[in-house]
């Protein structure tokens, strides 16, 4: 009665040999050799997560380099100084912060890092001082001399 018929046992044994080959596909493909044509890894935003900067204690401001006394400056901040930043960066060579910055279909703006990860760029809390010729193009842009409204990096991204 507990014996196996020989139908049942040809059934069972190409049963098992499925599914021990289903098993090994895995195990062989994570073997294999490392290819480069793999998408680069997400992006990792720098914004959130990390430590906590301290804020600075009650100082006088220092002298920035590169203005004079008696030049007129703007403070780019928000979206103003993400914008500026961008188009400082957009031309260079290289990789890393210091390198190529590019305009995310979602309006914000990253660097790619020596492995091809993604970091976005976030702009400091207390502004960039620029001067006022200089800051002009950027003054329909949030952030402007502290302004809050006005267009943001959305409005640069061409429509898909």
């Amino acid at each position: 009665m507990n014996a196996i018929q020989p139908e049942q046992k040809r059934f069972l044994r190409t049963k098992a040999w499925l599914l021990s080959t289903l098993l090994s596909v895995p195990f062989f493909a994570a073997c294999s050799s490392p290819r480069q044509e793999y998408a680069p890894p997400p992006p990792i935003d720098d914004t959130r997560g990390g430590r906590v900067v301290p804020p600075r204690p009650n100082q006088p401001p220092q002298a920035r380099r590169g203005l004079s006394t008696g030049q007129t400056v703007a403070i780019l901040a928000g979206a103003a100084a993400l914008y500026y930043l961008y188009n400082q960066h957009r031309n260079r060579q290289g990789e890393g912060a210091q390198g190529k910055y590019y305009l995310s279909r979602n309006g914000r703006v990253y660097y790619r890092d020596a492995q091809g990860r993604a970091h976005w760029v976030t702009p400091p809390r207390e502004g960039i001082r620029v001067p006022v010729e200089e800051a002009q193009r950027y003054r329909d842009f949030q952030g402007y001399n502290g302004r809050t409204d006005g267009r943001d990096l959305t409005d640069l991204v061409p429509a898909q």
